[in-house]
Protein backbone atom coordinates (compact mmCIF):
# COMPACT_ATOMS: atom_id res chain seq x y z
CA UNK A 1 0.00 0.00 0.00
CA UNK A 2 1.38 3.45 -1.14
CA UNK A 3 2.13 5.65 1.73
CA UNK A 4 2.19 9.69 1.74
CA UNK A 5 6.27 9.78 2.16
CA UNK A 6 8.14 12.97 1.93
CA UNK A 7 7.59 15.80 -0.71
CA UNK A 8 10.26 17.96 1.27
CA UNK A 9 10.00 21.66 2.78
CA UNK A 10 7.37 24.22 2.15
CA UNK A 11 7.14 28.29 2.37
CA UNK A 12 3.96 29.79 4.03
CA UNK A 13 1.55 31.95 2.45
CA UNK A 14 -0.50 32.59 -0.95
CA UNK A 15 0.95 34.93 -2.90
CA UNK A 16 2.05 33.82 -6.56
CA UNK A 17 5.73 34.06 -5.36
CA UNK A 18 5.47 31.73 -2.59
CA UNK A 19 3.88 29.79 -4.72
CA UNK A 20 6.67 29.62 -7.01
CA UNK A 21 8.92 29.09 -4.55
CA UNK A 22 7.03 26.14 -3.27
CA UNK A 23 6.54 24.96 -7.00
CA UNK A 24 10.57 24.37 -7.19
CA UNK A 25 11.11 23.98 -3.69
CA UNK A 26 13.23 26.78 -3.13
CA UNK A 27 14.87 25.72 -0.14
CA UNK A 28 16.16 22.79 -1.63
CA UNK A 29 18.22 25.13 -3.57
CA UNK A 30 21.22 24.33 -0.66
CA UNK A 31 22.16 21.54 -2.18
CA UNK A 32 23.95 22.50 -4.89
CA UNK A 33 24.39 26.24 -4.45
CA UNK A 34 27.40 25.83 -2.08
CA UNK A 35 29.08 24.20 -4.59
CA UNK A 36 28.88 26.90 -6.94
CA UNK A 37 30.41 29.00 -4.61
CA UNK A 38 33.09 26.36 -4.55
CA UNK A 39 34.11 26.69 -7.60
CA UNK A 40 34.09 30.64 -7.19
CA UNK A 41 36.42 30.43 -4.04
CA UNK A 42 38.49 27.82 -6.02
CA UNK A 43 38.96 30.14 -9.47
CA UNK A 44 39.75 33.39 -6.76
CA UNK A 45 43.37 31.58 -6.48
CA UNK A 46 44.08 32.38 -10.25
CA UNK A 47 41.87 34.93 -10.86
CA UNK A 48 39.84 38.27 -9.28
CA UNK A 49 36.27 37.35 -7.95
CA UNK A 50 34.65 40.55 -7.74
CA UNK A 51 31.20 41.19 -5.99
CA UNK A 52 29.39 41.40 -9.96
CA UNK A 53 30.80 38.46 -10.66
CA UNK A 54 29.23 36.59 -7.13
CA UNK A 55 25.98 38.43 -7.70
CA UNK A 56 25.93 36.99 -11.20
CA UNK A 57 26.63 33.87 -10.00
CA UNK A 58 24.16 32.94 -7.89
CA UNK A 59 21.62 34.68 -10.55
CA UNK A 60 22.62 32.30 -12.98
CA UNK A 61 22.54 29.53 -10.52
CA UNK A 62 19.32 30.06 -9.35
CA UNK A 63 17.43 30.62 -12.21
CA UNK A 64 18.63 27.89 -13.63
CA UNK A 65 17.54 25.67 -11.16
CA UNK A 66 14.09 27.29 -11.76
CA UNK A 67 13.92 26.43 -14.79
CA UNK A 68 14.82 23.22 -14.34
CA UNK A 69 12.51 22.46 -11.30
CA UNK A 70 9.42 23.96 -12.63
CA UNK A 71 10.09 21.83 -15.88
CA UNK A 72 10.14 19.36 -14.16
CA UNK A 73 6.83 19.67 -12.52
CA UNK A 74 5.29 20.97 -16.03
CA UNK A 75 6.80 17.18 -17.78
CA UNK A 76 5.72 15.42 -14.92
CA UNK A 77 2.69 16.80 -13.21
CA UNK A 78 -0.05 14.42 -14.50
CA UNK A 79 2.58 11.31 -12.41
CA UNK A 80 2.42 13.93 -9.88
CA UNK A 81 -1.76 13.98 -9.09
CA UNK A 82 -1.60 10.24 -9.22
CA UNK A 83 1.06 10.17 -6.51
CA UNK A 84 -0.45 10.41 -3.11
CA UNK A 85 2.70 11.83 -2.21
CA UNK A 86 2.99 14.48 -4.66
CA UNK A 87 -0.64 14.94 -5.53
CA UNK A 88 -0.62 18.35 -3.23
CA UNK A 89 2.37 19.78 -5.33
CA UNK A 90 1.58 23.28 -7.34
CA UNK A 91 -0.06 21.89 -10.72
CA UNK A 92 -1.89 19.27 -9.49
CA UNK A 93 -3.06 20.80 -6.65
CA UNK A 94 -4.08 23.96 -8.87
CA UNK A 95 -1.53 26.40 -6.87
CA UNK A 96 0.17 27.35 -9.76
CA UNK A 97 -1.08 26.50 -13.80
CA UNK A 98 0.54 24.46 -16.16
CA UNK A 99 0.56 28.05 -18.64
CA UNK A 100 2.46 29.87 -15.49
CA UNK A 101 4.86 26.79 -14.96
CA UNK A 102 5.28 27.58 -18.75
CA UNK A 103 6.19 31.21 -18.57
CA UNK A 104 8.36 30.29 -15.41
CA UNK A 105 10.44 28.01 -17.36
CA UNK A 106 10.99 30.38 -20.33
CA UNK A 107 12.03 33.29 -17.72
CA UNK A 108 14.64 31.45 -15.77
CA UNK A 109 16.11 30.12 -19.00
CA UNK A 110 16.50 33.77 -20.65
CA UNK A 111 18.16 35.13 -17.00
CA UNK A 112 20.22 32.50 -16.93
CA UNK A 113 21.33 33.02 -20.22
CA UNK A 114 21.66 36.46 -19.93
CA UNK A 115 23.68 35.88 -16.29
CA UNK A 116 25.76 33.98 -18.57
CA UNK A 117 26.46 36.23 -21.14
CA UNK A 118 27.16 38.92 -18.47
CA UNK A 119 29.84 36.84 -16.67
CA UNK A 120 32.04 36.20 -19.95
CA UNK A 121 32.20 34.63 -23.74
CA UNK A 122 32.44 31.23 -22.48
CA UNK A 123 29.44 31.02 -20.35
CA UNK A 124 27.50 32.58 -22.80
CA UNK A 125 28.38 29.39 -25.22
CA UNK A 126 28.16 26.59 -22.44
CA UNK A 127 24.99 28.24 -21.81
CA UNK A 128 22.54 26.49 -23.76
CA UNK A 129 24.12 22.71 -23.13
CA UNK A 130 23.69 23.37 -19.41
CA UNK A 131 19.85 24.24 -20.28
CA UNK A 132 19.24 20.94 -22.79
CA UNK A 133 21.05 19.02 -19.89
CA UNK A 134 18.95 19.88 -17.03
CA UNK A 135 16.13 20.26 -18.28
CA UNK A 136 16.40 16.96 -20.27
CA UNK A 137 16.82 15.08 -17.08
CA UNK A 138 13.00 15.78 -16.50
CA UNK A 139 12.49 12.67 -19.08
CA UNK A 140 15.11 10.36 -17.76
CA UNK A 141 12.81 8.77 -15.74
CA UNK A 142 10.95 7.37 -18.54
CA UNK A 143 13.69 5.04 -20.20
CA UNK A 144 16.56 4.66 -17.76
CA UNK A 145 17.30 3.03 -14.36
CA UNK A 146 19.93 6.07 -13.85
CA UNK A 147 18.08 8.90 -13.63
CA UNK A 148 20.14 9.53 -10.35
CA UNK A 149 23.56 9.94 -12.29
CA UNK A 150 21.67 12.38 -14.78
CA UNK A 151 20.78 14.17 -11.59
CA UNK A 152 24.19 14.66 -10.25
CA UNK A 153 25.77 15.38 -13.78
CA UNK A 154 22.97 18.57 -13.68
CA UNK A 155 23.97 19.31 -10.49
CA UNK A 156 27.98 18.64 -10.83
CA UNK A 157 27.74 21.97 -13.30
CA UNK A 158 27.83 24.17 -10.18
CA UNK A 159 31.30 24.48 -9.10
CA UNK A 160 32.39 23.98 -13.11
CA UNK A 161 29.86 27.26 -13.48
CA UNK A 162 31.54 28.77 -10.80
CA UNK A 163 35.10 28.19 -11.59
CA UNK A 164 34.21 29.28 -15.64
CA UNK A 165 32.07 32.35 -14.16
CA UNK A 166 35.56 34.07 -12.75
CA UNK A 167 38.03 32.54 -15.31
CA UNK A 168 36.35 32.34 -18.29
CA UNK A 169 39.08 29.06 -18.92
CA UNK A 170 39.87 25.26 -16.84
CA UNK A 171 41.69 24.94 -14.52
CA UNK A 172 45.32 24.54 -14.16
CA UNK A 173 46.00 21.74 -13.18
CA UNK A 174 43.41 20.26 -15.48
CA UNK A 175 41.90 17.31 -13.03
CA UNK A 176 41.36 18.83 -9.77
CA UNK A 177 38.21 20.80 -11.36
CA UNK A 178 36.96 17.54 -13.12
CA UNK A 179 37.12 15.10 -9.60
CA UNK A 180 35.26 18.06 -7.91
CA UNK A 181 32.41 17.61 -10.45
CA UNK A 182 32.56 13.77 -10.12
CA UNK A 183 32.04 14.08 -6.24
CA UNK A 184 29.42 16.01 -6.68
CA UNK A 185 27.74 13.77 -9.34
CA UNK A 186 28.11 10.89 -7.13
CA UNK A 187 26.85 12.38 -4.45
CA UNK A 188 23.65 13.62 -5.44
CA UNK A 189 23.04 10.37 -7.04
CA UNK A 190 23.36 8.70 -3.62
CA UNK A 191 20.85 11.20 -2.06
CA UNK A 192 18.50 10.89 -5.01
CA UNK A 193 18.68 7.04 -4.92
CA UNK A 194 17.53 7.78 -0.73
CA UNK A 195 14.93 10.03 -2.23
CA UNK A 196 13.90 7.52 -4.61
CA UNK A 197 13.08 5.15 -1.99
CA UNK A 198 9.97 6.37 -1.23
CA UNK A 199 8.51 6.33 -4.60
CA UNK A 200 9.38 2.44 -5.69
CA UNK A 201 5.57 0.98 -5.43
CA UNK A 202 4.12 4.03 -7.52
CA UNK A 203 7.03 3.73 -9.97
CA UNK A 204 7.08 0.45 -10.58
CA UNK A 205 3.44 0.06 -10.95
CA UNK A 206 3.63 3.56 -13.39
CA UNK A 207 6.18 2.33 -15.45
CA UNK A 208 8.63 4.59 -14.19
CA UNK A 209 12.41 3.81 -13.80
CA UNK A 210 14.82 4.47 -11.01
CA UNK A 211 17.68 2.30 -9.39
CA UNK A 212 15.35 1.12 -6.30
CA UNK A 213 12.96 0.11 -9.13
CA UNK A 214 15.35 -2.20 -10.75
CA UNK A 215 17.69 -3.28 -7.54
CA UNK A 216 14.85 -3.42 -4.39
CA UNK A 217 15.61 -1.46 -1.41
CA UNK A 218 18.60 -2.92 0.28
CA UNK A 219 20.45 -3.32 -2.55
CA UNK A 220 19.69 0.61 -3.74
CA UNK A 221 20.52 2.00 -0.22
CA UNK A 222 23.82 -0.66 -0.56
CA UNK A 223 25.02 1.76 -3.83
CA UNK A 224 24.05 4.57 -1.92
CA UNK A 225 26.76 4.04 0.67
CA UNK A 226 29.32 2.84 -1.87
CA UNK A 227 28.73 6.34 -3.93
CA UNK A 228 29.12 8.51 -1.12
CA UNK A 229 32.22 6.42 0.05
CA UNK A 230 33.58 7.30 -3.33
CA UNK A 231 32.46 10.93 -2.89
CA UNK A 232 34.41 11.55 0.09
CA UNK A 233 37.03 10.04 -1.48
CA UNK A 234 36.98 12.24 -4.43
CA UNK A 235 36.91 15.38 -2.29
CA UNK A 236 39.93 14.48 -0.55
CA UNK A 237 41.22 14.41 -3.70
CA UNK A 238 40.41 17.52 -4.92
CA UNK A 239 41.82 18.89 -1.74
CA UNK A 240 45.25 17.53 -2.51
CA UNK A 241 44.88 18.19 -6.24
CA UNK A 242 43.99 22.10 -5.48
CA UNK A 243 46.65 22.58 -2.38
CA UNK A 244 44.18 22.82 0.54
CA UNK A 245 44.75 23.04 4.18
CA UNK A 246 43.81 21.74 7.44
CA UNK A 247 40.60 24.41 7.51
CA UNK A 248 39.28 22.16 4.52
CA UNK A 249 40.07 18.34 5.40
CA UNK A 250 38.59 18.96 8.73
CA UNK A 251 35.94 20.21 6.89
CA UNK A 252 35.34 16.66 4.79
CA UNK A 253 35.72 14.85 7.61
CA UNK A 254 33.25 16.42 9.24
CA UNK A 255 31.03 15.86 5.70
CA UNK A 256 32.19 11.88 6.22
CA UNK A 257 30.68 12.00 9.72
CA UNK A 258 27.01 13.63 8.84
CA UNK A 259 26.91 10.89 5.72
CA UNK A 260 27.29 8.56 7.90
CA UNK A 261 24.72 9.60 10.14
CA UNK A 262 22.78 10.45 7.42
CA UNK A 263 23.04 6.58 6.33
CA UNK A 264 21.80 5.40 9.77
CA UNK A 265 18.73 7.76 9.39
CA UNK A 266 17.41 5.12 6.24
CA UNK A 267 16.43 1.97 6.80
CA UNK A 268 15.06 -0.35 4.19
CA UNK A 269 10.87 0.18 5.08
CA UNK A 270 11.48 2.43 7.28
CA UNK A 271 11.30 6.07 5.62
CA UNK A 272 9.69 8.21 8.81
CA UNK A 273 13.08 9.71 8.84
CA UNK A 274 13.93 10.50 5.05
CA UNK A 275 12.79 14.51 5.30
CA UNK A 276 16.19 14.54 8.18
CA UNK A 277 18.27 12.57 5.78
CA UNK A 278 17.77 14.20 2.29
CA UNK A 279 17.27 17.47 3.33
CA UNK A 280 19.13 18.50 6.68
CA UNK A 281 21.70 16.43 6.14
CA UNK A 282 22.61 17.05 2.56
CA UNK A 283 22.27 20.32 3.01
CA UNK A 284 24.87 20.90 5.99
CA UNK A 285 26.69 18.18 4.08
CA UNK A 286 27.28 21.03 1.03
CA UNK A 287 27.67 24.11 3.38
CA UNK A 288 30.03 22.10 5.51
CA UNK A 289 32.24 21.75 2.50
CA UNK A 290 32.52 24.91 1.10
CA UNK A 291 33.15 26.48 4.66
CA UNK A 292 36.50 24.35 4.30
CA UNK A 293 37.23 25.74 1.19
CA UNK A 294 36.26 29.19 1.92
CA UNK A 295 37.82 29.09 5.17
CA UNK A 296 41.09 27.55 3.94
CA UNK A 297 41.14 30.08 1.20
CA UNK A 298 41.01 33.11 4.20
CA UNK A 299 43.29 31.66 6.40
Amino acid sequence: MQTPGVDGQTIAGNSLLTRYANLVKLPHTVFALPFALVGVVYASRSAVVTPVDIGLVLIAFTAARFSAMAFNRLVDYRFDALNLRTRDREIPAGRVSPYQTGVGVAVGAMVFVAAAALLNHVCLLLSPLALAWILGYSFTKRFTSWTHLWLGAALAIAPVGGYLAVTGTWSTPWWPLVVLACSVLIWVAGFDIFYALQDEEFDRDTGLYSAVVLLGQHSSILLAKVLHGITLLGLVLFGIGARLGAVYFVSIAMAAGLIAWEHRLVQPGDMSRLNAAFFRMNGVISIVVFLGVLGDRIW
